[in-house]
């Protein structure tokens, strides 16, 4: 069974930058799609950014412009980079991979 670790979160001011990570283990492939999601306090989890086993990548449209995800195939690892980060994007984000999710990281935005 696929074992995904989310780390990277913490408090960042509006304007800056923090970068997540996503690790896997357990799994038997070589190259695996991410997703990543958030969920905001009252709101439903949202899916913010994906990367295809073919490197094919898709953001959504709040975050198209800032937010990178990239992947590390040697280390079974995807990340999130986020640039000009808003209070907006507080959350707690969570990678998927095959269905399963991680336990999530804390992102806060704010001055």
């Amino acid at each position: 069974q696929v074992h995904l670790v989310e780390s990277g979160g913490g408090l960042v001011q509006p304007g800056g930058s923090l970068r997540l990570s996503c690790s896997v283990s357990g799994g038997t492939d070589s190259f695996y799609a991410f997703d990543w999601y958030r969920q905001a306090p009252g709101n439903q989890r949202e899916w913010v950014a994906g990367i295809s086993r073919g490197g094919d990548r898709n953001y959504a449209d709040s975050v198209k412009g800032r937010f990178t995800i990239f992947r590390d195939n040697a280390k079974n690892t995807a990340y999130l980079r986020m640039g000009n980060l808003k209070p907006e994007d507080t959350a707690v984000y969570y990678c998927s991979v095959e269905a399963n999710w991680g336990q999530g990281t804390q992102v806060t935005v704010s001055s």
